[in-house]
C-alpha cells in the first residue's frame, strides 16, 4: 500500500512539472551576459555579473548600450527636444537636463552644453573628415580607418546618435581636454549629476572597460534610479549592465576634436 501511495505521489509531482508552460518557466529570474561578436575571438579583460539589474532593464530605453562593440539599432528612432542654443536631445530627458543645469547655475556656475544629438549623417561627416586627414598624414592605407576610429567614432557607434548623451563644458574653459575636470562646473556635475539621472560616462579608471579614454565632459542619461546605483557602487555603464566584456587590447582613445557644435574648437579630444 505504501509503495502504491509513493508511486501516486511521484506521478503527480512529475505531471505538475511537465505542466509548466514555457512562459511560466521563462518567468523566473534569468540573465545571460552578452559577450562580443565572434569576430573578436580574443581573451576578455573582465566580465561583471549584472547583479543590480531588474528584468525590465533589458528593454529600458534609458539603458541602451552604444559603444565600439554595440552599434545603434538600425530601427532606432528618437523624438527630439531643442535646447536654448539650438542643440537637441531626446525629449524624454529634457526635464531632468533642465533641472540639472538650473541647479548648477543656481550655485553661481555657468555650464554650457556644447554637443548633444547627432544624426548619422553628421557622425559620418565627422568620421569621413577624420579618415581623410589621417590618410593625408601618410598613415598606411590598411591602417587608415582603424586609426581614424581611435579619434572619431564610426557612424552607428556614437552615443551622441541616441540623443541621451551630451558634452558639457564651463563657460570659462571651453576646451575638451582633461583640464575640464578642474573647472568648478565639472566638479559640481561629477558630484551631483546622478541626482538628475546622468552619469559621467567615461571615467578615467574605467577606460579598459568602456573602450573610450577619459572624458570629463561627456554625460549620459540613464535615469535617476540607475544613476544613483552607478554612483553608489562606482561602476561604469558596461559593468552595471553586466556587459563589461572587451578584448584586452582594444582600447579606443578619447575622440579628437571636430569643431564642437557649441564650444570653442581645439585639438583636444572630442568624445565618440
Amino acid at each position: 500500500m505504501n509503495i502504491r501511495k509513493n508511486l501516486i505521489r511521484t506521478g503527480a509531482a512529475l505531471a505538475a512539472a511537465l505542466a509548466l508552460t514555457p512562459a511560466a518557466l521563462a518567468a523566473g529570474p534569468s540573465y545571460i551576459s552578452q559577450g562580443l561578436p565572434a569576430v573578436w575571438n580574443a581573451p576578455v579583460s573582465r566580465q561583471i555579473p549584472a547583479a543590480v539589474l531588474t528584468p525590465a532593464a533589458e528593454t529600458d530605453w534609458r539603458l541602451l548600450l552604444v559603444n565600439p562593440w554595440n552599434e545603434l539599432p538600425e530601427d532606432y528612432e528618437v523624438e527630439l527636444a531643442t535646447l536654448a542654443n539650438g542643440l537637441q536631445v531626446d525629449a524624454r530627458i529634457y526635464d531632468d537636463l533642465s533641472a540639472m543645469l538650473t541647479a548648477c547655475r543656481e550655485e553661481g556656475l555657468s555650464p554650457i552644453v556644447c554637443s548633444a544629438y547627432r544624426t548619422e549623417g553628421k557622425q559620418r561627416q565627422l568620421y569621413t573628415n577624420k579618415v581623410a586627414r589621417v590618410r593625408a598624414s601618410g598613415v598606411p592605407e590598411e591602417q587608415v580607418e582603424a586609426e581614424a576610429a581611435k579619434w572619431v567614432a564610426p557612424p552607428g557607434t556614437s552615443e551622441h546618435q541616441t540623443g541621451l548623451a551630451l558634452d558639457i563644458v564651463a563657460a570659462s574653459y571651453q576646451l575638451l581636454d582633461e583640464g575640464q575636470e578642474d573647472t568648478a562646473e565639472q566638479k559640481w556635475l561629477m558630484e551631483n549629476s546622478w541626482k538628475y539621472g546622468f552619469i559621467l560616462r567615461y571615467p578615467s579608471e574605467k577606460s579598459a572597460i568602456t573602450g573610450i579614454g577619459y572624458e570629463p565632459w561627456h554625460y549620459r542619461y540613464v535615469g535617476r534610479a540607475a544613476a544613483a546605483e552607478i554612483h553608489r557602487t562606482g561602476v561604469c555603464l558596461e559593468e552595471y549592465l553586466g556587459r563589461a566584456v572587451l578584448p584586452a587590447a582594444e582600447l579606443t582613445p578619447a575622440q579628437n576634436a571636430e569643431a564642437p557644435e557649441g564650444a570653442a574648437s581645439s585639438e583636444s579630444p572630442l568624445n565618440a
